[in-house]
């Protein structure tokens, strides 16, 4: 009796000892690092910590500082608000960075790291962007929004005193105006400004219409700053053009220094102010176009490319501190890394791990910055959110571990890499596997097939809040890199033949063929979901075949004809995907239209997408579901309250409801099989 009992207890606090799986609640637990920041003298780095409020459903981030000697870290600016974008000083003894409390103007800061003091440096009606100090420090530049005029039309009467009205009605005649991020557009453009690093009235450098200025660039001498923007007006008709404007800081006219079809952007000068660097292409008006990275002389003449052999994308260009190359960072086969560009445009891989900035799908990506010898990064895996890691001669450490506490108390799904070959054409297709943590070899499991957006765009070996709670619930998820993904050479990106619709349908049944033959999916338990493009690749695959026992459809396009006069980016959608104006030939719009294909649909679905979402605006999802149901389809439509295309899970709460609602939908139509 008394082994029994003992066997008993040590079974019963084996089970409690064990790690368990991820669980929605966790959501609100998990922290994440952005915006790393190499102080000047390489031996500190600040960066942004994201860390869940589960009191206010969001994630709070606050500002922290690593000691490279010691690894120590402390925070710089935390407690109530938001605190983020820190930029350190020329000589590295001041930092400055946003901040804002609850129901605030986000306002430009300054501490004094010596002495610990905080200031704000001027009171601004509207939230400070693309901070950069001057070179002798004594000036930050930053990009706010100007309002403007609002156009009218007509006019209400006038309004009693302490009358209770309707908000009035709005006019517009702009081509964009809403925008997925900021909902309605208000009158206003953004502007550069400079003001007194110690505090003053900010002076307004641009008055110009036009769109962000992007990132921003001093010259050595302070005398001007660069930027990459389309400063014409009806700029929104033509967003895909910038081009690099140097503006005085004194006053003055401005000078552009690029001109041609394409954009240019995120310049960056070298040490010695004869180069500038800069991000681009030659428009072909294609659905896929890599940047590439250019220099050219500081005047704007002699521009040349130099990663024309090296087929990936590049962006974020800091020259190294000797002026003899150039750091960058680049998607290469779904990993992010930083590399280095000689002048000769020889590339050479600084580090690589770079994690996304994303947490509920295992999204490419990355961020770094760099100072000395010194690169810092967003570093992360399959089982780690974005942590900062630096790299010295060679050498990648990694600093932080934020989620260590959390993660080692669960037992996540394993990430794996799965050999496929489309049957299309015999190409590789990049694709991993997540098992649950209880899978045994040789065992067939339900499967889902999740499908990333864009599509220009891709998955890597990455942390996945969606893809582990999928796992915990007993799920193999197999997740490719498609036909049009990015980061695999521009050939593989670029849609060859917009005529013929779902080209990449072959390369998603390869990757479901490859888990079925792999021994990991049940073929009689096959599911299938994505976001965005994913949730319209989903639609077509439904449209195609009855393999699939239920699906998810989450934000996607479902009818070019009504979507393309109907989104966000009205002015490149039509001509960067089909070509042509759409009732110039509406046939190709309908052909490549998910909804063409709902008479075929037998498979049940759920159709997910933000109420603000004007990306791919809620009546695409409404026509689908509506067609479903008049069909007789088991069908179910989920509205994300409040939530926008980009932000479909950035409250923990709802990202946490929205998986469980999938993972629900699909338990009510797995089997069980023997």
């Amino acid at each position: 009796m008394h082994l029994k009992l003992s066997l008993a207890l040590a079974a019963l606090l084996a089970a409690t000892a064990a790690p368990a799986q991820l669980q929605p609640k966790d959501l609100f637990s998990l922290q994440v690092a952005s915006d790393p920041q190499v102080r000047p003298d390489g031996k500190a780095v600040a960066y942004v910590r994201a860390t869940g409020d589960v009191m206010n459903d969001r994630m709070n981030r606050s500002i922290w500082m690593i000691d490279l000697a010691s690894g120590a870290q402390a925070p710089i600016a935390a407690g109530p608000g938001q605190h983020a974008s820190p930029r350190w000083s020329p000589d590295g003894k001041r930092l400055a960075y946003v901040s804002y409390a609850e129901g605030e103007k986000p306002q430009l800061w300054v501490r004094w790291m010596d002495s610990g003091t905080v200031a704000r440096v001027a009171t601004l009606p509207e939230a400070p962007r693309s901070l950069r100090w001057s070179p002798d420090g004594r000036s930050i530049a930053f990009a706010m929004f100007v309002p403007g005029e609002a156009p009218r039309l007509g006019k209400a009467p006038d309004k009693p005193e302490g009358a209770k009205w309707a908000d009035p009605v709005r006019y517009t005649d702009q081509l964009v105006y809403r925008t997925d991020s900021e909902g309605l557009l208000r009158a206003g453009d953004v502007q550069l400004f400079i003001v007194s690093a110690s505090g003053g009235a900010p002076r307004q450098l641009t008055r110009d219409k036009g769109g962000d200025p992007g990132p921003l660039a001093f010259t050595p001498d302070g005398r001007a700053i660069l930027i990459g923007a389309n400063r014409k007006p009806g700029a929104d008709r033509d967003p895909v053009e910038s081009e690099i404007i140097r503006i005085p800081v004194d006053g003055g006219d401005a000078t552009r220094l690029t001109n041609r079809d394409g954009p240019d952007s995120e310049p960056a000068v070298s040490p010695d102010g004869r180069l500038i660097a800069y991000t681009g292409f030659d428009d072909r008006k294609r659905n896929s176009q890599d940047m590439r990275l250019y220099v050219m002389n500081a005047d704007g003449s002699n521009p040349r490319l130099l990663t024309g052999g090296f087929d990936r994308p590049i962006s974020r260009p800091m020259w190294s501190p000797d002026g003899r190359s150039i750091l960058a960072l680049t998607i290469d086969r779904g990993e992010g890394k930083v590399v280095r560009v000689g002048l000769d445009g020889k590339v050479t891989t600084l580090a690589g791990g770079l994690a996304g900035g994303s947490l509920d799908r295992p999204y490419s990506g990355g961020d770094y910055h760099a100072a000395g010898n010194v690169v810092a990064f967003v570093a992360g895996d399959e089982h780690r959110p974005g942590d900062i890691a630096v790299s010295r001669r060679g050498r990648t450490t990694r600093l932080t571990d934020l989620n260590a506490d959390l993660l080692a108390a669960r037992k996540l799904g394993e990430v794996r890499k799965l050999a496929v070959t489309s049957s299309r054409d015999g190409a590789p297709i990049d694709t991993w596997v997540v098992l649950p943590s209880d899978y045994r070899p040789g065992e067939k499991r339900p499967t889902i097939l999740e499908i990333h957006g864009g599509p220009a765009s891709s998955y890597g070996a990455n942390f996945g809040t969606d893809m582990q709670l999928y796992a915990a619930a007993g799920y193999v998820v197999v997740y490719p890199n498609a036909r049009l993904s990015t980061s695999y050479g521009e050939a593989f990106s670029i849609n060859p033949d917009p005529t013929q619709p779902f080209a990449d349908y072959a390369d998603f049944m390869s990757a479901v063929d490859a888990a079925v033959a792999a021994g990991y999916a049940d073929p009689a338990n096959l599911f299938v979901t994505g976001g965005s493009y994913g949730g319209y690749a989903a639609a077509a695959i439904i449209g195609k075949t009855d393999r699939f026992r239920a699906a998810a459809l989450q934000k996607p396009v479902i009818n070019w004809v009504s979507k393309i006069l109907n989104t966000d980016i009205i002015a490149a959608q039509y001509e960067y995907t089909y070509g042509k104006q759409p009732w110039d030939n509406p046939e190709i719009l309908w052909r490549n239209s998910p909804l063409s294909l709902v008479g075929n649909v037998k498979t049940p679905t759920l159709v997910v997408v933000g109420e603000r979402d004007y990306r791919t605006p809620i009546s695409e999802s409404e026509q689908y579901y509506g067609a479903l149901q008049l069909r007789g389809i088991p069908s179910g439509l989920m509205v994300v309250p409040g939530a926008n295309h980009g932000g479909l899970t950035a409250r923990p709460s709802q990202s946490a409801a929205k998986a469980s609602a999938i993972i629900a939908w699909f338990d009510r139509y797995r089997t069980v099989t023997k």
